[in-house]
């Protein structure tokens, strides 16, 4: 079998037109990850900026009052993942801006494909665009011939009288040409992790896409090659290999994409907005004077501290109302947001087990989710910057209730010493080790389907044989 691999890969080598696409496939990748990391690099700097200069205007509030300076608020950035260069995913659709104020979960603005009619149309050039549809094209081209034309020139009818296995021709063939793919592989991902890789979470992330790759390209290489033993002619084996690859990449992510969007469908922005204004309206409104909730909230104050009056208060009533009113809100937003990431979730997952018919399905998302830059990477700096709203908010009321300050006293404030202390929002991209999980099903159908293309080989392809 080795030496059908090393006689393949002369037979490439002979052939010009084959090593000047090599050159070309590594020349465009190098330069396409070269150019997507200095991109990233600049647009994370513009966001370090941007943090930067939100927190400069935080500490140097002029003194206000604590309440006041929850409705100025701040601003969260989502930062750019550092592998966010090989494969941007949803990162250019979904936002990267959400602003943290009280009495509000906004929700994350200003997304790259908003502001560029260009990307909203075609999307980025990224490694993945070449690694996801060039390379395979280009491996079915190589592998499409690879035994049928050996049976236009009986060639291989004489190696069979010979006594040599098909199914071990054909398994052979089709290494050589996966290690194509695996070259071009490993030149992205080494280029990577010479500019990238600064710790082994992102070294990790690199193994884990080239684990992934690597099985698509063997399950790309291995069918083209089947195909090419079992049809008759190199006509009938491209144009099989290649509807697939059609109906694998175009047809089936439209069709299922669709599908599940009708069976988990969101609720439409107006519909979520007005139920959840209908509930948010339910709670304690922190700034309704005649409000029952907020009289009875006043009672039961009033009778933990033993006063009969809110001027005998030794707090300031105001700042815990406040409070009353985000608790309360944070569980309408928990119920309704939360409602709205299930339904994602729950989207994400029936959409990955279309893995089991359609590799191309698998690969897209399990290159998204080891990049960081998929659905569940996006939910989770949702939830961390909405957990730090929470805190800078609580913040800000406890110190208008407990600082000092007497109820009704909306002059009462505090300096920029006090809102220095405030802790400033930071977000690191989750571990992989903690979100593995999700990308189970991924890589189970990838393997799945290398196993199976495997075992067509081994045991179909001698009794599916046309010579």
């Amino acid at each position: 079998m080795i030496d059908i691999i090393i006689n393949e890969w002369k037979i490439f080598l002979r052939d010009r037109s084959f090593v000047f696409s090599i050159l070309f496939f590594m020349l465009s990748l190098s330069i396409v990850v070269f150019l997507g990391t200095l991109q990233n690099n600049k647009q994370q700097l513009y966001r370090n900026e941007a943090q930067e200069h939100v927190r400069k205007q935080w500490e140097n509030l002029e003194a206000m009052n604590p309440h006041s300076a929850a409705h100025y608020g701040s601003y969260a950035f989502k930062p750019i993942n550092i592998l966010n260069s090989m494969d941007s995913g949803i990162n250019d659709l979904t936002g990267n801006v959400i602003k943290l104020e009280g009495h509000v979960q906004n929700e994350i603005v200003y997304s790259e494909a908003s502001q560029s009619l260009s990307i909203s149309k075609f999307g980025k050039l990224k490694s993945s665009l070449i690694l996801q549809y060039i390379i395979p094209l280009f491996i079915i081209f190589l592998a499409y011939g690879s035994l049928s034309g050996e049976k236009e020139t009986q060639r291989l009818k004489l190696l069979i009288f010979q006594g040599a296995s098909l199914s071990k021709l054909t398994f052979a063939k089709s290494l050589s040409i996966w290690m194509f793919g695996l070259l071009l592989l490993f030149i992205t991902v080494t280029i990577q992790t010479i500019i990238n890789v600064t710790n082994s979470e992102v070294l990790g992330r690199l193994a884990l896409i080239t684990i992934s790759y690597g099985l698509y390209y063997y399950i790309i290489s291995s069918l083209a090659t089947y195909f090419s033993a079992i049809l008759k002619n190199n006509t009938s084996a491209l144009s099989s290999i290649l509807s697939i690859w059609i109906i694998w990449t175009i047809f089936l992510p439209k069709i299922w994409g669709n599908t599940v969007e009708k069976i988990y469908p969101l609720p439409s922005r107006e519909g979520f907005k007005t139920i959840m204004k209908e509930d948010r309206s339910k709670g304690i409104d922190g700034h309704n004077p005649t409000d029952k909730r907020r009289e009875d909230l006043k009672d039961e104050i009033l009778a933990e501290y033993g006063v009969d009056s809110l001027k005998n208060l030794p707090i300031n009533f105001d700042g815990i109302v406040m409070q009353e009113d985000e608790e309360y809100g944070n569980l309408v937003w928990d119920k309704h947001f939360g409602n709205n990431y299930n339904i994602l979730k729950k989207q994400k997952f029936l959409y990955q087990v279309s893995g089991i018919f359609n590799p191309f399905a698998s690969l897209q998302s399990v290159s998204m989710g080891f990049c960081g830059t998929d659905m569940i990477h996006h939910l989770d700096f949702l939830r961390k910057s909405e957990d730090y709203r929470r805190y800078l908010i609580k913040t800000l009321n406890d110190k208008h209730a407990y600082g000092g300050s007497k109820t009704g006293d909306w002059r009462w404030t505090v300096d920029n010493s006090f809102f220095k202390s405030v802790d400033l929002f930071t977000y690191d991209t989750a571990k992989i080790r903690e979100k593995i999980n999700h990308y189970l099903v991924d890589l189970l159908s990838l393997l799945w389907w290398g196993v199976l293309i495997t075992i067509m080989i081994r045991f179909r392809t001698n009794k599916d044989l046309v010579l």
